[in-house]
């Protein structure tokens, strides 16, 4: 379905666009001179017209959030949702409460901020500082402390809603040997550097992708190679490998993780509902996340994360209140509450959306899914340490990450906050060096494409050098 918008003066656009985008996520939002909802951009002041609606504001020292809180209240009116975020549309909103709270405002004048400024709800305000202040504990403040990212670009199949460099293995099995070997080579590579330049690795990321997607040969290998790059002798904080899929997941790579110092691992149903996996092409059932996870403990894994995905299509409150009960029977130490993303990009989008016509519940019932998640969180004794938002979210939500005291996963908080150098290998994957005194961010992309990565391998390891000597050589 399409929405027409007339506005007078496209400087003003992109923020007029945001602010529909959140009402309308499904919608083709178009600009054209006969729309339907008109946008008019004044000398003194703003009006927003539809049918029979008209509103007017005066125009204060910022126009775009002038032009931003017109349109969010008059589209609430018009709709009647209701979206606690407000006109925020940043990925990282708990950065905002994180600077106030350094800036020595009190939590009562943050609320009241978050309100006036962002017209976010209380709610949300005070979720932002309870992160915040789980944040604060750990972020960076040394230029040679670094993370290391690790991608996997495989998967056992692609999910429908993934948006990511994914390949389903079984279609790709003659890139998987040129991958690892590309992969191993930057892996020893970097690992030079780190030793070069006196580098502190706080933490390990094994991502992707699937990191298990490939054979218990292959996934120990490539454990080794990890491990005596960046792990031995390091004194790390935490090694993560996140596992994700139970299909790809077996007694033998568990305990390569376990032989190779791995400290928190993820299992990830994403719901609990077996339609729907088979429907966004997970490649397992229920039982089998059970199997994994009881598996996994038995071999003395006590740092396990589990993502859920509130706003699957099809999905309701009662199958959010079903996943909830069975994640709470299996009690993992994290727990990443997703909103489904709508990325243009996923086979879910562009087919099950768009063709198939697949809904996605109101406003309301997503947010009595997510007060489930909540409640799920409350229950197994975690606190949200982590938190970031992506565009075309069901719900206009959040991602939210919830702890037990102590085994928050700091990569996540470093990535989050951009006070760390990051340093990523492997097809996709986005180095980002920080330069703390500056204020300021640099990054190096891998190639996406897997036969451009393994053919380009030494290039881009060189590029990443030369963007980290402007930190370590200056």
């Amino acid at each position: 379905m399409e929405i027409k918008i007339t506005l007078n003066d496209l400087k003003y656009r992109y923020d007029v666009y945001q602010m529909f985008n959140i009402y309308y996520p499904l919608h083709e939002l178009k600009f054209l001179e006969d729309g339907e909802y008109f946008v008019n951009i004044n000398k003194e002041t703003i009006d927003f017209r539809y049918k029979d609606l008209y509103s007017e504001v005066k125009i204060s020292e910022n126009l775009k959030e002038d032009i931003k809180k017109l349109i969010f209240l008059s589209l609430r009116n018009i709709t009647g949702d209701q979206y606690p975020w407000g006109i925020l549309v940043g990925i990282r909103p708990s950065k905002i409460a994180l600077k106030y709270l350094e800036e020595g405002k009190t939590e009562e004048e943050i609320v009241d901020l978050f309100n006036n400024k962002h017209l976010a709800s209380e709610e949300k305000a005070k979720l932002c500082i309870e992160v915040a202040k789980a944040e604060e504990h750990f972020v960076n403040r040394d230029e040679k402390s670094i993370a290391i990212y690790i991608g996997m670009a495989f998967c056992p199949t692609r999910c429908f809603y993934c948006s990511f460099a994914a390949n389903p293995i079984g279609g790709n099995k003659k890139l998987v040997n040129p991958y690892l070997e590309a992969l191993i080579y930057e892996i020893k590579e970097i690992k030079k550097y780190v030793y070069e330049r006196n580098l502190k690795i706080e933490s390990v990321y094994f991502g992707g992708g699937t990191p298990t997607a490939v054979n218990n040969e292959e996934f120990e290998n490539l454990m080794n190679e990890i491990f005596n790059a960046f792990v031995k002798d390091r004194n790390l904080l935490e090694f993560t490998v996140e596992c994700g899929r139970p299909d790809s997941i077996s007694r033998e790579k568990l305990l390569s993780m376990k032989k190779y110092n791995t400290t928190r691992i993820s299992i990830n149903p994403q719901t609990m509902k077996d339609e729907t996996l088979s429907m966004i092409g997970r490649g397992h059932n229920s039982q089998d996340v059970i199997d994994k996870f009881n598996l996994a403990r038995e071999l003395g894994f006590n740092d396990i994360n589990m993502d859920m995905i509130i706003g699957l299509p099809g999905e309701g409150l009662e199958d959010a209140k079903n996943t909830a009960r069975e994640l709470l029977k299996l009690k993992p130490d994290n727990l990443t509450v997703h909103g489904l993303s709508l990325k243009r990009a996923s086979i879910l989008y562009e087919n099950f959306i768009l063709k198939k016509g697949l809904q996605i519940k109101p406003q309301t019932e997503l947010s009595e899914m997510y007060e489930e998640s909540r409640d799920l969180a409350e229950k197994l004794g975690l606190s949200p340490y982590y938190m970031y938002r992506q565009k075309n979210m069901v719900g206009n939500m959040e991602n939210l990450g919830y702890s037990k005291k102590g085994k928050e996963c700091v990569y996540n908080i470093q990535m989050i906050e951009d006070k760390q150098t990051i340093i990523a290998l492997g097809a996709d994957a986005v180095s980002k060096v920080v330069f703390l005194d500056e204020n300021r961010i640099e990054r190096f992309s891998n190639i996406k494409d897997v036969k451009g990565y393994t053919s380009r391998i030494k290039e881009m390891v060189e590029g990443k050098r030369k963007l980290l000597d402007t930190l370590y050589l200056k």
